[in-house]
């Protein structure tokens, strides 16, 4: 399931997998960012813009996208302008004194802000503002243990859901990674998912999260199709909202899925979107979005949109994502992606989540 993809100076999609494999990809040449500062005070949007097996994980996205939105069913590249996305999501006040706030209003959707507090629970079809002393188990379940083949990626971490890699303090969820020897494995860490407690299709996504950098770490904030356990994977399709690998200041954001009888997959980043790029130090808490209708996925980060996929019409074969799809969190150590080399001064390391909010279109 790796691909290598090959870069291309002329924006195409770009071919560079094992045969029966097919990647989709739209590549740029612009890969060389020197380490990230962050200004937090700077909100604004530059819109000028793996693969994991249900209970895997994935192979390394597709590079850097180029102009436009990709025609994926054709091979070719076209230019087509975004639909207006009329999505209302209520974003209250954050919690925490790490990172700062950044504002979020774009083309795509419309953000009102108040006070989480008054914020009525009806707004939004699901949330997990973290307030309580523990997990709410009433929207979260864990995977437990290595998987098949490190879930599918080789990982080294032994997944449990225990306090010591899961736990909720101070209105803030932690996902630790540690050292410690634990079921024959080396590190353990935790992997929650809100498989038969919530999935949805279409919508607005808004998460508040702190990441964690290392050699050899890879936090992760994504989807899987809630039919997996019927179909398995790619045919369940997958949406990789947020990844992070080593110590990269780099956000990536990626769509893997069944293209008839083979696997596709298509992904961009901050590092570079339509010659854009995003400085950001994703160890602090950032604001990041997701919007999902009949014609488009889209992915921010602080108002900065670092992925776009058109999936009108099953575009590209892209009818998984048009089907419900369930949430995952977790931070795994090692694997095909992220490598086998691992930093271990850096233990523990956390994923931090202020909170999780689902809106519906209006």
């Amino acid at each position: 399931m790796v691909c290598e993809f090959k870069k291309f100076r002329s924006h195409i999609i770009a071919f560079g997998c094992a045969a029966s494999i097919i990647c989709l990809a739209a590549c740029s040449d612009g890969d060389n960012i020197s380490e990230p500062v962050i200004d937090d005070s700077s909100s604004s949007i530059t819109q000028s813009s793996e693969s994991r097996e249900g209970s895997s994980s994935s192979t390394e996205p597709a590079l850097s996208a180029a102009d436009g939105i990709e025609n994926l069913s054709s091979c070719s590249s076209k230019v087509t302008e975004p639909a207006e996305v009329t999505e209302n999501l209520s974003s209250s006040s954050t919690k925490g004194d790490s990172g700062t706030e950044a504002g979020m209003t774009s083309s795509s959707s419309v953000i009102s802000s108040s006070s989480s507090e008054s914020e009525p629970a009806e707004t939004y079809l699901w949330h997990d503002e973290f307030d309580g002393e523990t997990i709410d188990l009433s929207k979260w379940t864990f995977d437990i243990g290595t998987g098949a083949s490190g879930w599918g990626n080789n990982e080294w971490e032994y997944y449990t859901d225990r306090k010591e890699n899961a736990y909720v303090k101070d209105g803030v969820l932690h996902i630790r990674a540690q050292k410690e020897d634990y079921e024959g494995q080396k590190y353990t860490s935790a992997r929650m998912l809100t498989k038969g407690k919530f999935s949805f299709k279409y919508g607005t996504v808004e998460a508040r999260i702190a990441l964690p950098t290392g050699k050899g770490i890879w936090p992760a904030f994504w989807m899987l199709g809630e039919n997996f356990d019927t179909v398995g994977w790619p045919a369940c399709g997958e949406i990789d909202i947020i990844e992070a690998v080593n110590t990269e200041n780099k956000i990536y954001g990626t769509n893997h899925w069944a293209n008839g009888s083979e696997y596709a997959t298509y992904g961009n980043n901050t590092g570079n979107y339509r010659d854009q790029k995003f400085e950001l130090d994703i160890t602090q808490f950032h604001t990041y979005k997701f919007t999902w209708d009949e014609k488009y996925i889209r992915m921010f980060v602080d108002d900065f949109m670092y992925h776009e996929i058109l999936i009108e019409g099953n575009e590209g074969d892209t009818e998984e994502f048009h089907k419900p799809f369930f949430f995952l969190l977790n931070v795994a150590v090692a694997g095909n992606w992220p490598g086998f080399e691992v930093d271990d001064t850096q233990f523990p390391n956390e994923m931090l989540v202020d909170y999780i909010r689902v809106g519906s279109r209006q």
